[in-house]
C-alpha cells in the first residue's frame, strides 16, 4: 500500500477507523495519521464508527456507519456492509488497516480474505473482548505501540511504537520558557482555561499563582488513570496541579465527584485545577507551562500522553516498566514502583523540583531525544508501511517475540 508496494506505483488502502474527528481530545490524532498515510497513497477509503469535524486531503474519502447520527448497532452494521460491499465492487485494494477497530477486521474479513486483501489491526489497550479475537482471527498482523499493550498472546504481533506529532508537541519557545506563559486567560482561543464541561460546583480554580511549581496530569478521569494518587502526592508539596482532560462520553462521573472531593479533603483548593476537556493545542500549552508532567497508566496502558509531555520537553514521571528504555540514566528520578505509589510519587517531584532548571531542561531534552528516535509519526508510519507491504519491521526480517502477556 504504499509506494515500494507494487512495483513502485501508488497504490489503495481501505482503513477503518472508530473516529475520524480531529476535534475530538482523544482521538483526533488519528486524522493526523490518515493525512500522513495519504502522503504515501493513491487513495485511502475510510469507514468510520464516527463522523465529526476534519479536513482531510483530497485523495482521502470518509464514509460513517451513523453513530454521529445516533442510529442503532443494526443500522450501523447494515450501513457497515452497505459501504462495504460497494466499494469492494468499485474498487482492487492492496492492503486494509483497521485502527482500534476489531468489530468492522472482524465483520469485514471473509470479504477481503475472498479478494487476498490483506488486513493489519491496530490495537493498544489491555482489555479484551469477543471482539478483538474475532478482528485478530480476522487479521494478517497485528499491530501495537509496546508488546505489553497488545492483550493476547500471539505470533501475529509486531510491535511499531507509538506516532507522535513531534513537530507539535515541542518544547516552548525560548521566549515562552516553562511557567512563564502567564495564568490561563478567560476567552482567549489559543490559552487554555478551565472548567469547560466541568459540572460540578467546585472544579478547581485557575491555578494562577506562579510562585509555585505546577504538575500535570494528561488523561480522561478514570480510576484506571489513577489521579487520585497524583492528588495524594501533590498535596505533599509545594506544587499546584492541573488534572487535564475529561469523563469519557456515556460513562459514569462518580470518579470525578470523588476526586473533587478527595481534592477538598486535602485542601487543594487553592492550587488545583480540573480543565475538563480541551483541544490539543490546548493540552499542548499546558505541558509547556509545566514544571513536572506525570502519567500513573499502569501495565497494559502505554499512554501516549506521556509521550507527548515528553516530546515537549517536560520531565515526565511515569510508573509503567513499558516507558524505561526511554528514561535512561533518569529512571531512578522518573518511575514509580506502582499506580498506588503515593510517597514514591510525591519524593519524585520534590526531587524534580529541587533541581535546577538547566538540570531539569536536560532531563526534558534527553527524554524528546528519545521519544523522536522511537515513537515519532515518520518513524511510525514508516513501520506500518512496511508491515502493511511485507508483514514484518523494516529492521526485522524475522518475526518478533510475541507479546509476553497471558
Amino acid at each position: 500500500m504504499c509506494k515500494a508496494l507494487h512495483g513502485g506505483r501508488l497504490v489503495r488502502l481501505l482503513l477503518f477507523n472508530l473516529m475520524t474527528d480531529e476535534t475530538d481530545p482523544v482521538l483526533g490524532f488519528a486524522c493526523v495519521w490518515i493525512r500522513r498515510l495519504a502522503a504515501q497513497c493513491e487513495s485511502i477509503d475510510v469507514i468510520t464508527m464516527y463522523r465529526g469535524a476534519y479536513d482531510l486531503p483530497g485523495n482521502v474519502r470518509v464514509f460513517s456507519v451513523g453513530r454521529e447520527r445516533g442510529l442503532s448497532k443494526a443500522a450501523r452494521v447494515a450501513r457497515f456492509y452497505r459501504h462495504l460491499l460497494r466499494l469492494l465492487a468499485a474498487h482492487q485494494y492492496d492492503a486494509c488497516f483497521a485502527h482500534m477497530m476489531p468489530l468492522f477486521a472482524g465483520l469485514a474479513g471473509p470479504f477481503l480474505s475472498a479478494r487476498g486483501i490483506r488486513t493489519v489491526l491496530w490495537y493498544t489497550h489491555r482489555q479484551r473482548s469477543a471482539q478483538l479475537r474475532l478482528g485478530l482471527a480476522m487479521s494478517w498482523r497485528a499491530v501495537s505501540a509496546d508488546a505489553t499493550s497488545f492483550p493476547y498472546h500471539t505470533k501475529k504481533l509486531r510491535v511499531i511504537g507509538h506516532g507522535i506529532d513531534t513537530e507539535f508537541y515541542s518544547p516552548a519557545p525560548l521566549s515562552t520558557a516553562p511557567d512563564s506563559l502567564g495564568p490561563p486567560a478567560q476567552g482567549g482561543a489559543d490559552v487554555p482555561q478551565g472548567g469547560k464541561g466541568a459540572g460540578l460546583p467546585w472544579h478547581g480554580v485557575e491555578i494562577d499563582d506562579e510562585t509555585r511549581p505546577l504538575v500535570v496530569q494528561v488523561g480522561r478521569l478514570a480510576a484506571i488513570k489513577h489521579q487520585a494518587t497524583t492528588l495524594a502526592a501533590v498535596a505533599g508539596t509545594e506544587a499546584r496541579l492541573a488534572l487535564i482532560g475529561g469523563v469519557q462520553l456515556s460513562h459514569s462521573r462518580d470518579y470525578e465527584r470523588r476526586l473533587v472531593e478527595k481534592a477538598r479533603e486535602l485542601a487543594l483548593e487553592e492550587r488545583c485545577q480540573f480543565t475538563g476537556d480541551l483541544m490539543a493545542a490546548e493540552v499542548r500549552d499546558w505541558y509547556r507551562r509545566a514544571m513536572i508532567a506525570v502519567n500513573m497508566s499502569p501495565v497494559g496502558l502505554f499512554d501516549k500522553a506521556a509521550l507527548e509531555s515528553m516530546a515537549c520537553g517536560v520531565p515526565t514521571i511515569v510508573c509503567n516498566p513499558a516507558f524505561t528504555p526511554l528514561l535512561g540514566e533518569n529512571a531512578d528520578m522518573l518511575l514509580t514502583r506502582d499506580p498506588e505509589d503515593v510517597a514514591g510519587l510525591r519524593k519524585r517531584l520534590d526531587r524534580l523540583s529541587a533541581l535546577s532548571d538547566e538540570e531539569r531542561v536536560g532531563i526534558g531534552r534527553q527524554l524528546r531525544e528519545n521519544v523522536l528516535r522511537e515513537h515519532s509519526l515518520d518513524r511510525l508510519t514508516g513501520r506500518l508501511l512496511a508491515v502493511l507491504r511485507t508483514g514484518e519491521l523494516p529492521d526485522s526480517p524475522h518475526p518478533q517475540a510475541p507479546s509476553p502477556m497471558n
